[in-house]
């Protein structure tokens, strides 16, 4: 009888901690190259589903959302412009409320013109590290809030990208 009980404990347990993973993480893998260089395809890439339960999502975070038309499978990008901001990319910058983003040398200049968009309210701008070979929201389609689905944390395979997603603070 006492070992009955052990393993019933035991196994109420394992469902236990099965259930939280699967509420606050999710595994993802890249597709494509739209991210490129700062991340590749086919890694694979633990996501946090908890981490905007009580916040929003920050201009320069990485984020894994469903994109807002049909497609088999989330999408990964960084968020450029927050709700009610002004977007707008122009001689090789991207300029959220009329200022240039102050972007590392690994993101590229874009090789395009996007004229203003405001970006609605509870929707996010989304682009591709890899500017020009992205398909994101300067296709003409911003993120509702309840398609993201959770902030990029780490990248697990393949083990010599093993590490965390840098996500990038914008002043």
């Amino acid at each position: 009888m006492k070992i009955l009980r052990e393993v019933a404990i035991t196994v109420l347990i394992a469902v236990v901690v099965f259930v939280a993973l699967q509420l606050n993480i999710q595994s993802y893998t890249v597709e494509g190259s739209s991210m490129m260089p700062n991340i590749q395809a086919r890694e694979y890439i633990m996501a946090n589903k908890a981490s905007y339960r009580s916040s929003e999502p920050h201009r320069g975070q990485v984020i894994i959302f469903d994109p807002p038309f049909e497609s088999p499978r989330p999408y990964i990008k960084r968020v450029i412009g927050l709700p009610g901001e002004i977007v707008e990319i122009r001689d090789g910058k991207v300029l959220v409320d009329g200022k240039p983003l102050d972007e590392p040398d690994t993101i590229p200049s874009p090789n395009y013109e996007m004229p203003p968009r405001e970006v609605p309210e509870n929707e996010y701008f989304v682009l591709g590290d890899n500017r020009n070979s992205s398909r994101d929201s300067s296709d003409g389609w911003t993120v509702p809030r309840e398609n993201i689905i959770g902030r990029a944390w780490f990248t697990y395979w393949p083990p010599n990208e093993w590490g965390r997603v840098m996500h990038h603070s914008y002043p």
